[in-house]
């Protein structure tokens, strides 16, 4: 399975030019590679949000939903490390996403801020958490990861890293400063927007280099980020006060907090010592 595994990635990697392609042609196959490359790159938060989709509430083996969702989760992450579709590195970044996010749900989910709850029981609950709750954004960090190797991404007209480090932090703030300060979403949005404006992505669907700019990619990632979570809160894996009594669409403004989160994701992703080889800064 390893084997095949490690096949099918450097099939899709096979970047051998395609003179064949071109016009209407050309479009749909490299937008099926797209898909393709895409959905490999979703392999750990596929599996992992299949599993939260698939549990029932009840017990399976009298091993608790959150409980058993925690097992999986380590279960796919430890063998991705070990068919090396992941390296040790990459699972370092991963595992700071889990503390990060671990750490803003433990303050979303206090008794004083009450943002959300997780209401099934759990033996692995902590501060009324469970463990496996970090793992979903520890899925947009590995989405992140996998994306950046699969499609040969290279960036243009970065920001300095201090610059992008600050940004980062700021944001991560403001989800817990909002509660007691007014909320400057907007302004760190109007920031991030003014600090990217020029940075682009280079990515290869199939043989050929395409662009885009930065900021659409983080738009479109935070957008499907969003799209999960109306269905994570529909299957009852956590629920927002107004859904207490009868499950209601999620608030289209959680798009621009998930769109700034991946902002985050994104810097610590780009620090990594073999992707920062690939990303240009203006001197």
């Amino acid at each position: 399975m390893i084997a095949h595994a490690r096949a099918f990635d450097a099939y899709l990697l096979d970047a051998k030019p395609r003179p064949g392609l071109s016009g209407v042609r050309r479009g749909l196959v490299e937008f099926l590679w797209f898909g393709i490359k895409e959905a490999r790159a979703c392999l750990f938060a596929g599996l992992f949000f299949l599993a939260v989709f698939g549990l029932p509430r009840t017990p399976v083996l009298g091993i608790p939903r959150y409980d058993l969702l925690l097992l999986i989760a380590v279960a796919i992450q430890a063998w991705m490390v070990w068919a090396k579709l992941e390296t040790w590195d990459e699972l370092k970044a991963i595992t700071l996403f889990h503390v990060i996010g671990f750490g803003l749900e433990v303050f979303k989910t206090s008794e004083a801020i009450g943002s959300w709850s997780y209401p099934d029981f759990a033996y692995t609950k902590l501060f009324g958490v469970p463990l496996f709750s970090g793992f979903m954004y520890a899925a947009v960090g590995s989405y992140i990861i996998q994306s950046w190797r699969l499609f040969d991404i290279r960036i243009r007209h970065h920001p300095p890293y201090w610059m992008a480090g600050l940004v980062a932090l700021m944001i991560y703030a403001n989800f817990f400063t909002h509660h007691y300060i007014p909320d400057l979403r907007w302004y760190l949005a109007a920031l991030a927007l003014g600090l990217y404006a020029r940075t682009t992505v280079v990515f290869r669907p199939l043989d050929r280099d395409r662009t885009m700019p930065l900021l659409l990619g983080f738009l479109l990632i935070g957008f499907f980020i969003w799209l999960a979570e109306n269905i994570s809160t529909f299957f009852g894996i956590w629920r927002y006060p107004d859904q207490l009594g009868a499950w209601s669409k999620v608030h289209i403004g959680k798009w621009s907090s998930w769109s700034l989160l991946v902002v985050m994701t994104f810097t610590i992703v780009a620090n990594l010592k073999h992707i920062k080889e690939r990303v240009h800064v203006p001197l």
